[in-house]
This record gives C-alpha cells, sequence and structure tokens, in this order.
C-alpha cells in the first residue's frame, strides 16, 4: 500500500464524494478512482459503498480508516515540524468542535486561520462530545472541543473555559422569573431544549436530578440556532450556554438571566491523544480557537441581567421614576 493512496483513500472518506476528495486532492477523478480501485484490488476488500449519501466505508474500509489515520498524520507532522525549521506554519489540521462553539465562533476563526495562516489546510466538523472523543482516539481528528465528560476519557484534556448557563426568553415575553431564579422552578416554563443525545441537555439532566425535578421539554431542538430562533418568536424559553445566545441577544431579540441557586455552568476542554505530538499548525488553530470562544463569552455575558420579578420589578419601577 502507497503512502500517497492512504492519503486518497482518507480525503474521500472525509469527503464522501469522489467529486469533492479530487477537487481536493487537485487531481482528476478518474486517477483518483483508479487509485482506490487499485488499492481494493491490493487488499482483496471492497472499501466503499455508493448511497444517495455519496460515498459510505464499509466495515472494511472502517477498520482500514482507523488503522492508517495516525500513520498519514505523523507524517504530515513531520513535515509540518521541518517547514517549521524554515519559519513556516504549514500542514493539514483536523478539528472537532461541539456544536455551540462551531455554530457561534468557528466562521471567524476559519477566517482568522485562512488570513493569518495561508499554509494551513483547516478541516473543521461538529459533533457530540462522545463523537469527537471517538475520532479524536482514532486519530481522524488532531483535537477536539468538547463538554467536560463526566465519564474520564483516555485522552490529554486540558481546561479552556467554564461557562455560565442561562434562562433565555423572548425579549418582550410576559415571563417574569423571579429575583432569586432557582433551577428547581424551571419546570415552571415551557421549555425548548436540546434532547438527551446532546451534551448540553445531559449537563441540565444532571441539575433537574439534583433539584428533584423532571425536564418535560415541549420541543427538542439540536441545532441551537434554531432552539434561539423558537425562543424569539414565541413564548417558550430555554438554558444555553451564554455564548449559543449572543448574536440574538446582541440583537435584541431575546434575554437571558441568571441562576442564582445554583449558578448553572458547563466546562469546555480541548483534547488530543496523549500518544501523539500537537503540531505548531494545530496549536496555531487552537490558540485563534480558544481566543474567539474566550472573547465570545465574555461578551455574551454582558448582556446576561439578573430575573427581574416581585419586589424586584418594584425597586426598577422606583429607580426609573427617580431619574
Amino acid at each position: 500500500m502507497e503512502f500517497r493512496q492512504m492519503q486518497y483513500f482518507l480525503c474521500l472518506t472525509e469527503e464522501k464524494s469522489v467529486t469533492r476528495a479530487a477537487r481536493q486532492l487537485n487531481i482528476v477523478q478518474p486517477a483518483l478512482s483508479m487509485q482506490i480501485a487499485k488499492l481494493e484490488a491490493e487488499l482483496g476488500q471492497k472499501l466503499f459503498e455508493r448511497s444517495i449519501h455519496g460515498m459510505a466505508l464499509t466495515v472494511a474500509g472502517e477498520a482500514l480508516a482507523r488503522l492508517v489515520s495516525p500513520i498519514v498524520r505523523d507524517v504530515e507532522y513531520a513535515k509540518q515540524e521541518m517547514a517549521q525549521l524554515n519559519g513556516r506554519i504549514s500542514g493539514r489540521v483536523s478539528v472537532g468542535l461541539i456544536t455551540s462553539v462551531a455554530q457561534s465562533t468557528m466562521a471567524s476563526s476559519s477566517a482568522t486561520v485562512a488570513h493569518l495562516y495561508p499554509e494551513i489546510t483547516l478541516s473543521a466538523c461538529e459533533g457530540y462530545t462522545e463523537t469527537l472523543t471517538d475520532w479524536v482516539n482514532s486519530g481522524q481528528l488532531d483535537f477536539a472541543l468538547i463538554n467536560v465528560p463526566r465519564r474520564r476519557v483516555s485522552l490529554a484534556a486540558h481546561h479552556i473555559m467554564d461557562e455560565e448557563m442561562v434562562l433565555a426568553c423572548r425579549k418582550d415575553a410576559p415571563i417574569r422569573p423571579p429575583t432569586k431564579l432557582r433551577f428547581g422552578q424551571l419546570a415552571e416554563f415551557d421549555l425548548v431544549m436540546p434532547s438527551k443525545r446532546h451534551g448540553l441537555r445531559m449537563i441540565l439532566e444532571e441539575h433537574a436530578a439534583t433539584a428533584g425535578i423532571e425536564l418535560k421539554p415541549r420541543l427538542e431542538l439540536d441545532t441551537l440556532p434554531a432552539v434561539c430562533d423558537v425562543i424569539a418568536t414565541t413564548n417558550l424559553v430555554t438554558v444555553l450556554p451564554t455564548i449559543a445566545l449572543q448574536q440574538s441577544l446582541a440583537d435584541g431579540r431575546v434575554r437571558a438571566h441568571r441562576f442564582s441557586e445554583p449558578r448553572i455552568a458547563r466546562s469546555i476542554a480541548w483534547v488530543h491523544h496523549p500518544r501523539r505530538t500537537v503540531s505548531a499548525a494545530a496549536r496555531a488553530v487552537l490558540e485563534i480557537i480558544r481566543h474567539d470562544l474566550l472573547e465570545a463569552a465574555a461578551s455574551a455575558s454582558n448582556y446576561v441581567q439578573p430575573a427581574i420579578g416581585g419586589a424586584g420589578r418594584r425597586q426598577a419601577a422606583r429607580r426609573t421614576k427617580s431619574r
């Protein structure tokens, strides 16, 4: 098996399309198809099945991807480190991001990477924490940003930030949370939330169990911008990290309230395989993502207000009249 064939195979695995993979590799489609056919003949295994969704890996293909991914990444890492001796930071970086990060800051982070590091080829995907950790383990990703899992993982984990999760609703909704908003009172609201597959929902379910309540959302959506759109146009409320709400808060479409007892937070970390060195290119990308993430969280937190209800509303009214 030639190294070039491994690269072609992995590129087709990622792109799931001969057309896109050939464009990415800067070769013609027949050349790519021929190399894949030669690889299948050499191994005596069918590696791909055509489907309506594109090229899907067979069981043999999945096994080969797990085996050759670390080899290709190690060779690419060696090339990157040698290039760095000349003062260049280059190479391919594959990163995975939980949805709340991918949909809030990844667009700006990708643009910054493209501007500052034109010799870095960035491949980014989003997914659930468990899926991303599996892909880092198998060598399909250089690193991933995840919600810190409650169970121990075999990856090297590095804390990035703790982020507050807040109650959010439409800007002019009739809902008025009490002055001291407790998590246990969440059962009183009509909720829209991510499904139980989602890492954020797992965090909320743990707090619900501690508070002795059961979360029964009227609507479950794993696409966080869609959740923001729903609460901006209905009387449903949600609980999300501040960065997921940043744009809607800045646009004045929603308002957000802090919990007082207890404060709800999620922790974000970046993880990588402990036996694989993180390249200079990967570290450069990580630093940009980390900077944008911290900046977005700080900006979003400025829009969050304490809940006003009962006596709190009367005090606010008196302050307004006295001006």
